[in-house]
């Protein structure tokens, strides 16, 4: 998959696979990128930063506190940050158990760990390990953590280790490396152009002037779409309920607390977007009388009479242009692929986002999700439980085929 020339940040840690990075430099290369390596301390021991030096045709960074030559100054910033702002992409491989708890943990205490910190480019990590080391507790909660930041994690492989064991721990294969690298590139600004109108969090209905009829969505599976979205070079448009969470920087967004407002926050914005996601987990009843004050508990028990919220999906589907792409979101319980397949055909959408709620990992107020995608021509793909950000990606990688199938 190519792309125009970029910037890369290679990070290597100690470790004996350490000498793959060379290979992985010049896999990058190839592609016509421009690599900056950089070494800690312990990844010196395995390989001398004269190889990568070498093979770059740059200075390799060793140390935090270093002197830049003066030849290679770009500017007078200090150099990790402009090392981080100028970066399209920064792969870590290998990474070891250390590293990996350092950038969990936000430890930054040397120039790949600040580094790591002060990007916003994309991070890929690539672990290689002793078995016992990979499979531990604390390295599989470091490593779920970075995934629910979006960080992308390229599995170990398994087999024969090192230090003479059988597992899982071996550097991945630097072409898949190499790949995954590529691909996060690809994803760069490919949906520049694209305006996108997002829904996000819960609605509250009130029943009275102290309560409320909702449920536990937190926001974080629209912000996670607005937050990708908007990496990808698109115009983002967030309409929020009252999410548990602030809305990512880039994003424009509207606050909103009832169905009712959200319905028209989204039909005023309608005729700007080019694509619709409705990834809101709106309340589907409302109160058909709000009490003026407080009801009291000492009425004893309490007959609500509820009436149905707008369907702004449905409002959508009457409005929105042959040329919007339209998703949908469908959180169930039972009868999964029936009930998307229903949501599908009836509000004409070219994708739903369907997730068993029911779930371990799955549904609200999670840092991951269970997917399965369902598409206007019937087919499918189920994918594997993964953080919000990932799914957000998977959600608009079909967006952009779409778009490309209807040029």
């Amino acid at each position: 998959m190519a792309t125009s020339p970029k910037r890369i940040a290679l990070g290597v840690t100690g470790g004996i696979a350490a000498y793959k990075a060379a290979e992985l430099l010049r896999l990058l290369q190839d592609q016509g990128h421009e690599v900056q390596v950089i070494m800690t301390e312990s990844a010196q021991r395995f390989i001398a930063p004269l190889t990568f030096a070498a093979l770059s045709g740059r200075r390799v960074i060793t140390d935090m506190f270093e002197d830049q030559p003066e030849c290679e100054r770009e500017d007078d910033s200090i150099e990790h940050i402009s090392v981080a702002q100028r970066i399209d992409a920064l792969v870590i491989a290998p990474a070891t158990a250390n590293t990996l708890a350092k950038l969990a943990h936000g430890i930054a205490d040397d120039f790949l760990t600040v580094l790591a910190l002060a990007t916003r480019a994309p991070l890929i990590v690539a672990p290689a390990m002793n078995v016992n080391m990979w499979e531990h507790a604390a390295t599989r909660a470091n490593v779920a953590t970075l995934k629910a930041r979006g960080v992308r994690i390229i599995q170990p492989d398994t087999g024969i280790l090192a230090c003479g064991m059988t597992g899982a721990g071996r550097l991945a294969d630097v072409g898949v490396i190499a790949d995954a690298v590529l691909a996060e590139l690809a994803r760069q600004q490919d949906l520049r152009g694209e305006i996108f109108l997002i829904t996000a969090g819960p609605t509250r209905e009130p029943v009275d002037p102290v309560r409320y009829l909702g449920n536990r969505s937190s926001g974080k599976m629209g912000f996670a779409l607005a937050e990708a979205a908007h990496r990808r070079g698109a115009r983002v448009l967030t309409v929020s309920g009252p999410a548990a969470i602030e809305p990512p920087s880039g994003v424009e967004t509207v606050r909103v607390e009832t169905t009712d407002q959200m319905a028209e926050a989204v039909l005023d914005r309608l005729s700007e977007a080019t694509a619709i996601v409705m990834a809101a987990a709106v309340a589907d009843y409302q109160a058909v009388e709000v009490a003026r004050s407080k009801i009291k508990k000492e009425q004893g028990a309490l007959t609500l009479m509820l009436e149905p919220t707008r369907d702004i999906l449905g409002e959508i589907t009457v409005r929105h242009q042959p040329n919007q792409l339209l998703v949908g979101f469908a959180a169930e319980t039972d009868d999964l692929l029936e009930n998307a397949r229903a949501k599908l055909r009836s509000k004409r959408l070219d994708l739903v986002v369907a997730n068993n709620v029911t779930q371990e990992g799955a549904g609200f107020d999670v840092d991951t999700n269970i997917a399965t995608l369902v598409f206007a021509d019937g087919d499918y793909k189920a994918l594997p439980r993964m953080s919000k950000l990932e799914l957000a990606h998977c959600v608009l990688d079909e967006l952009v085929k779409l778009r490309l199938n209807r040029t």
